[in-house]
């Protein structure tokens, strides 16, 4: 396995280090402590790039340029939800593979994959379209 991130594979091996050293009665703590790192390395890197993203659409802006036409969900709303989405499937898929092994894992996967779907259909037109009509509901 190549490592992108020098500094995350030295404490995945220190944690693998303290987790022989410490037993397994510390498995739980030893892997949400790591997960925690991660999750602040994604979120460092996701700010990163969300503020790069800006910078860049300000500068479009600026110079005259239109504005992203996606009927107000801009390229920081989506990536930021699947950004959160993949940072939260982390704790989530460990959930559910330690309570319930595949089948756990599975299930948790299919409803981050499903929460996704429903987020990216909001910008199909014909759901636009369909949310904008009356509903049978009201008067």
């Amino acid at each position: 396995m190549e490592a992108r991130d020098p500094e995350l594979q030295k404490e995945l091996d220190a944690t693998l280090q303290a987790r022989r050293e410490l037993g397994p009665e510390y498995e739980s703590a030893l892997i949400e402590s790591f997960l925690e790192k991660v999750d602040q390395r994604l979120d460092s890197a996701v700010d990163r790039r969300v503020r790069r993203q800006l910078a860049e659409q300000q500068m479009v802006v600026a110079r005259g340029g239109a504005k992203p036409a996606h009927g107000g969900r801009g390229f920081g709303e989506r990536f930021g939800f699947g950004a959160i989405s993949l940072v939260l499937a982390i704790p989530l898929s460990a959930i559910g593979a330690v309570n319930a092994d595949t089948p756990g894992l599975v299930i948790s996967w299919i409803g981050i994959v499903g929460v996704n779907a429903v987020h990216a259909a909001r910008g199909w037109p014909w759901m636009q379209r369909r949310a904008r009509e009356k509903s049978d509901w009201e008067d």
